[in-house]
């Protein structure tokens, strides 16, 4: 692959091609035009205090939140990193939960530690 072509700006996946002026994403079907992207297709996601998350930053869980199909919770004050930001309607990040592991967990339930 060569190094010249960037990750999907949705999915991140590194299996982009190019189609002539085009880059494609085989795993989410995006097409872009590299010299037209805008800042409509950067993903932007807000914490409860409504501070902007970007992906590596560290996060604290605000209240105990139920793990679905599980009897486990993630008690309030638990750390977490942000590996993703996920253009989703609820589940926006991808963490690194301390004690739990990987999930995603809706951004309004954290907060920026």
């Amino acid at each position: 692959m060569s190094e010249s072509i960037p990750a999907c700006p949705k999915c991140e996946s590194e299996y982009v091609y190019q189609d002539q002026s085009l880059f494609i994403c085989p795993e989410c079907s995006y097409e872009w035009d590299p010299s037209e992207i805008d800042e409509d297709d950067v993903v932007s996601v807000k914490d409860a205090n409504g501070a902007l998350l970007a992906e590596g930053d560290k996060v604290t869980v605000i209240k105990d939140l139920k793990i679905k199909a599980s009897s486990q919770v993630i008690k309030i004050g638990t750390k977490a990193l942000v590996r993703r930001i996920r253009d989703t309607k609820d589940h926006e990040l991808d963490c690194k939960v301390d004690g739990v592991g990987e999930m995603m967990v809706t951004a309004k339930f954290v907060k920026k530690a």
